[in-house]
């Protein structure tokens, strides 16, 4: 069971924003705080999601990172 920062359950087709800038591993930009993510996928592992991001296309990120809206 994949939870935010705050502890709350994410779902598969939830949105969520980022707390944090994050550095992208591969690209020359960061991805910024505030910056908003719908329509996540859970994977196999509780700790991380993956998202499509405008920018930088698909995406996995840790829950730890995220808050859902």
């Amino acid at each position: 069971m994949a939870k935010d920062s705050n502890g709350t359950e994410l779902n598969a087709g939830d949105s969520v924003s980022v707390i944090k800038d994050l550095k992208v591993k591969g690209a020359s930009t960061t991805l910024k705080r505030g910056t908003t993510i719908k329509n996540i996928k859970l994977t196999n592992k509780d700790g991380e999601i993956e998202a499509k991001v405008d920018k930088f296309g698909t995406l996995v990120l840790k829950t730890e990172f995220l808050k859902k809206i």
